[in-house]
Parts: C-alpha cells; sequence; structure tokens
C-alpha cells in the first residue's frame, strides 16, 4: 500500500461517510422510513458528515495527486464512491 492511501486525510472522509451512512440506518432502526415532520439530530448529523468531509477531501486531492497520481486518484475514488453509498438512501427515500 502507498503511503498516500495510509494518510488520514485518505481515510477520515471514509470514516465519515460509513458514520454517515450508519447515523441513517439508526435512524430508520428507530424511527423508520417514514419522513419527519422536522428535521432531527440525525439530520443534521448526516448533513455535518457530508459536508465536513469535502475539504477534507479536496485537501488530500491538492496534496497527494501531484506526488503519486494512480494511487492518490483510486483513493479518491474510493472516497467518493462511500459519500455516494452514504447519500443513496437519503435520495432513494426522498427525505
Amino acid at each position: 500500500m502507498n503511503i498516500a492511501a495510509k494518510q488520514p486525510s485518505a481515510v477520515l472522509p471514509i470514516v465519515m461517510s460509513l458514520a454517515a451512512l450508519a447515523t441513517v440506518f439508526v435512524h430508520i432502526t428507530v424511527s423508520g422510513t417514514q419522513p419527519q415532520a422536522d428535521e432531527g439530530t440525525a439530520a443534521h448529523v448526516w448533513q455535518l458528515l457530508m459536508a465536513g468531509q469535502l475539504p477534507i477531501m479536496l485537501f488530500y486531492a491538492i496534496k497527494w495527486i501531484p506526488r503519486t497520481r494512480q494511487k492518490a486518484l483510486a483513493v479518491l475514488a474510493v472516497q467518493i464512491a462511500a459519500a455516494l453509498s452514504a447519500a443513496a438512501p437519503v435520495f432513494w427515500l426522498r427525505w
């Protein structure tokens, strides 16, 4: 594994996406899939996790793409896939 993939800025967005996905699943388990009248804590936590990873991904891209292009692009692809997987249930359920 390349050093670019071992950086916190490589791993943190993936962890944040997994936490956002877990937030959605916990909310579904507790409250069901019906839209709520008001955005609750789960919605705000999800929004913060999703928005918070964007500057980290940008930092990673700026720092590592010039150094190790192929490895950095592979890590960015995984980060984007993780973010899309965390966003998919929200869009699928039309929350």
